[in-house]
């Protein structure tokens, strides 16, 4: 069975005429003299998944034995590369056909001279992957020697680590498809480049599933146009609708002489929505947006950086969706091609950008700006993307943009790079702190004390402060701001923290989940927020799963409430977990307001159910109290408070208060508190803190 025998590249569909070469390809080490090894391809070397397992191999070969189909006879013969990490050297019958720089980019080579009249062909690829990745994109794979944040690195992922496949084509082709939602987001612009003689050369654009076609010329190796959308049908979370647009072009009279049928034929598909920044807030089609977002960094227990299966990048994307979030930010990473190619079909948004260098130097800002101009042109087609990342927390930058001009250039650089590319989506500079030309003000902070966290929140969106602390090493605490640059402004734009997230143990992780996520929901200021992390990867415990995606002890709490449209937020500073509050009596009195993001009012009555400690919420409204107090909210306003007062059962010393919003016999938002007769203080009382 094929690995990975999907299409790769559902943005730009030439299925009709493709071929996989994944599966079983002879390897070898380059200190080995044979082709004593099999490899399976598409997985890195380092994986159990390639039959390899080979760690710190700085060189090696691949090659494999082809046909081309018999039906492709006349037509240019394309082989095509997904990602190799890092530097390949393809040849072909002995013949060199290309030669490529950068680990997360695709590549190609028309291999068609290259090829024996008949019968089988021998493709080799010599691959690079230098031990020493400071000054390459590598993302999250460890270096030697070392990055400064390799405490937050995993295992390398070298070599052949997306899908290669052949694909036919004429001698005049569709080199690339750009579609974009026109202005009044009522039909599709359309930028075709186009390869080989293109003179005389006419493409026919057709919106699948109606009569809207339209037939432009070449001229100069474009063509544009617009197909008008009637009664357009906007692409959204709750609608992911996308519109499918095949594209076929002739080639001009002699073009194709001995070379092909000289028609050309590409499927690619776009969404009619708008990503906009409004002031302090973002807007999808008009409408308010609060980004309910999670960290994914695209790892696999037994595959490194390649999904195992397509059905593993669908899951994950599924898991965080069940989990309430409506935005996966993939961190450092230009994930397979399919990754966003679900997100679109499934209406999540996400957050796409570059893998980091590790070192400040010219050649390392020349290799992150390398993936910049690819990634737009592969991913750019996605509704699903709303926002463009690039740099990450000063990674490549030697944590220090204040302090040296040529880093605030080289951000500000790279942020004008993706504008003029695409001014469509707002992009981050920076991400993290140090902004020098930003789009969205987000800041990562990390803090085990629940009482600091909320104050330092606080103070950042009250304007009281514009910096916060950083761990950078284990005694190694530095203040970071927000702004890298003296004109960086602190307000007008969305503020977002786009990394949070503490806590030792899993139980330790689910309160700090409940309680950091409901002290950013307190403010109204805030457009955002991205967890840190969907799932565990190696070393790094910080996940709501495991490596393996199954469920983790979160002490009874549900992302799926703490992250919903509606949620509750209570005015209380908790002490610990299992302990948010201590009461000698028993009794207890609970601000509860409602942070709601809907597009419509929310009302209710509060009802409260006892369950023992860590206990995991009720059913359902029958399983909740008489009604408790009314309270009403509207959109985006946090809603004033209403007390809730209880008193734990007879008999209890301890217990779980579940809180829930009841309207219509709907129980739309819950929310919990722990509460604790034994008032010592107790190792992790952070009331003082």
């Amino acid at each position: 069975m094929t690995p990975r025998a999907e299409y790769p590249r559902p943005h730009f569909d030439r299925s009709h005429s493709w071929s996989s070469l994944n599966g079983e390809w002879e390897f070898r080490a380059d200190t080995e003299p044979d082709w004593t090894a099999t490899i399976t391809v598409p997985f890195a070397w380092e994986t159990p998944a390639s039959g390899i397992e080979a760690h710190w191999l700085p060189l090696a070969w691949y090659r494999r034995r082809f046909t081309v189909p018999s039906e492709w006879s006349g037509q240019r013969v394309v082989l095509h590369f997904g990602a190799v990490q890092h530097e390949a050297t393809v040849w072909v019958n002995g013949t060199e056909v290309v030669s490529h720089r950068g680990g997360y980019t695709p590549f190609e080579a028309d291999i068609t001279g290259a090829l024996n009249s008949d019968g089988e062909q021998e493709v080799v690829v010599r691959v690079s992957a230098p031990l020493d990745k400071r000054e390459i994109a590598h993302g999250k794979q460890r270096s030697v020697p070392r990055d400064d944040f390799d405490g937050v690195c995993f295992t390398p992922s070298s070599g052949i680590w997306q899908s290669v496949w052949l694909e036919a084509r004429p001698a005049t082709y569709l080199a690339g498809l750009r579609l974009r939602p026109t202005e009044g987001l009522d039909g599709i612009a359309v930028v075709a480049t186009v390869g080989g003689p293109a003179e005389g050369a006419l493409l026919r654009l057709t919106l699948r599933g109606t009569d809207t076609s339209v037939e432009v010329p070449v001229s100069g190796g474009r063509a544009e146009a617009v197909l008008p959308v009637a009664e357009p049908r906007l692409w959204s979370p709750e609608d992911p609708h996308l519109y499918h647009v095949d594209a076929t072009l002739t080639a001009g009279a002699g073009a194709d002489t001995g070379t092909g049928t000289g028609t050309d034929t590409v499927a690619a598909y776009t969404g009619l929505r708008r990503i906009e920044v409004i002031g302090e807030d973002l807007y999808l089609n008009g409408r308010r947006l609060f980004v309910r977002g999670v960290l994914d960094q695209g790892y696999w227990p037994r595959t490194g950086i390649t999904p195992p299966d397509d059905d593993a990048l669908l899951r994950d994307l599924e898991l965080a969706a069940e989990a309430g979030y409506n935005l996966v930010r993939k961190h450092l990473k230009l994930e397979d091609p399919r990754f966003v190619h679900h997100a679109d079909r499934l209406g999540i948004l996400v957050w796409a950008e570059p893998a980091a260098t590790g070192t400040f130097t010219e050649a390392s800002v020349a290799a992150f700006e390398e993936q910049i101009a690819p990634m737009v042109e592969r991913d750019g087609n996605s509704p699903a993307i709303v926002i463009w990342g690039l740099y990450n927390e000063e990674w490549g930058l030697d944590w220090d943009i204040p302090g040296d001009p040529a880093k605030q250039e080289a951000v500000a650089r790279a942020y004008d790079l993706i504008k003029a590319l695409d001014p469509s989506r707002p992009a981050v500079d920076n991400s993290g702190w140090t902004h020098v030309k930003t789009d969205l003000l987000d800041w990562h902070y990390y803090d085990e004390s629940a009482a600091s966290w909320g104050r330092t929140v606080a103070a950042l969106l009250d304007g009281e402060q514009d910096d916060f602390p950083v761990k950078l090493g284990p005694d190694y605490v530095v203040r970071k701001k927000l702004a890298g640059v003296p004109d960086q402004p602190l307000r007008g734009l969305p503020n977002l923290n786009s990394e949070y997230g503490t806590g030792f143990t899993s139980v330790e992780r689910g309160w700090q989940l409940r309680w950091q996520t409901q002290e950013l929901r307190r403010h109204d200021r805030v457009a955002g927020y991205v967890y840190t992390e969907l799932y565990d990867i190696e070393h790094e415990m910080a996940g709501l799963l495991d490596h393996e995606r199954r469920a983790k002890d979160l002490g009874g709490v549900r992302p799926s409430d703490v992250n919903a449209t509606t949620t509750l937020v209570l005015d209380v500073v908790p002490v610990a977990p299992g302990r948010d509050l201590l009461s000698e009596s028993g009794r207890v009195s609970v601000p509860v307001r409602v942070s709601h993001h809907g597009a419509e009012p929310v009302n209710g009555h509060l009802h409260t159910a006892w369950t023992p400690v860590l206990g995991a919420p009720p059913a359902g409204p029958a399983a909740f109290g008489a009604e408790g107090p009314w309270i009403e909210a509207k959109p985006f306003l946090l809603s004033g408070p209403a007390e809730v007062t209880a008193e734990l059962p007879d008999g209890w010393t301890s217990g779980r208060l579940h809180l829930a919003l009841v309207s219509d016999g709907v129980v739309v938002a819950r929310s919990a508190v722990d509460v604790d007769t034994h008032t010592a203080p107790v190792i992790g009382d952070n009331r003082q803190s």
